[in-house]
C-alpha cells in the first residue's frame, strides 16, 4: 500500500500551497497557477507518467548494455474543456544520447508502455497515449565502455 499526507502551508489569505510528503519521507510543495510557488497536481501527473517510463526505460537499456550519455523526456498534454479537466491526449518524447541501437530502444519502450509503466497504464483509461523517440548518436569513451563489457 502505498501512503502520503498533505500539510496546508499557508493559512492567511487565500493561497492554497501545501507540503506533500509521500510515505517514503519525500516532500515538496504543491500549489495552484495562481499561488505558482510549485507544480500543480495534475503538472505532477504529467511528469509522473514521463518519470514512470523513463526509469523503465533506462533500466531496460542499462541491462542491455546500451551505452547512455544523455535521456531527456518531454511530456505534454491536452485536457478536456468540462471538468473533471482529465487528460485526453498525452505525448511523451524520449530523447536518448550515447550509443544506442535502435531495436533495443524500441523493445524498451515498448515494455514500459505495455507491462511496466504503472502510471501510463492508469492514464490510458482516459487518454490516448502517444510516445515518440529520437536518438542522438553520441561516441562514448573507450573507458567509459570496457567496465561494461
Amino acid at each position: 500500500m502505498l501512503t502520503g499526507k498533505l500539510r496546508l502551508a499557508t493559512v492567511e489569505g487565500e493561497e492554497r500551497q501545501f507540503v506533500a510528503q509521500s510515505g517514503s519521507g519525500h516532500a515538496l510543495v504543491i500549489d495552484t497557477r495562481e499561488g505558482n510557488t510549485g507544480p500543480t497536481p495534475v503538472e505532477l501527473t504529467l511528469l509522473a507518467a514521463g518519470g514512470c517510463s523513463a526509469f523503465d526505460i533506462i533500466g531496460i537499456l542499462r541491462k542491455k548494455r546500451q551505452h547512455i550519455t544523455g535521456y531527456e523526456v518531454a511530456v505534454s498534454a491536452e485536457q478536456q474543456e468540462e471538468y473533471p479537466k482529465v487528460f485526453t491526449k498525452v505525448k511523451i518524447h524520449h530523447i536518448l544520447r550515447g550509443e544506442v541501437e535502435r531495436e533495443a530502444a524500441e523493445r524498451a519502450i515498448h515494455l514500459s508502455e505495455t507491462k511496466y509503466c504503472s502510471v501510463g497504464a492508469m492514464l490510458a483509461r482516459s487518454a490516448t497515449i502517444e510516445v515518440s523517440y529520437e536518438i542522438i548518436p553520441e561516441r562514448v569513451p573507450e573507458a567509459a565502455t570496457a567496465g561494461a563489457r
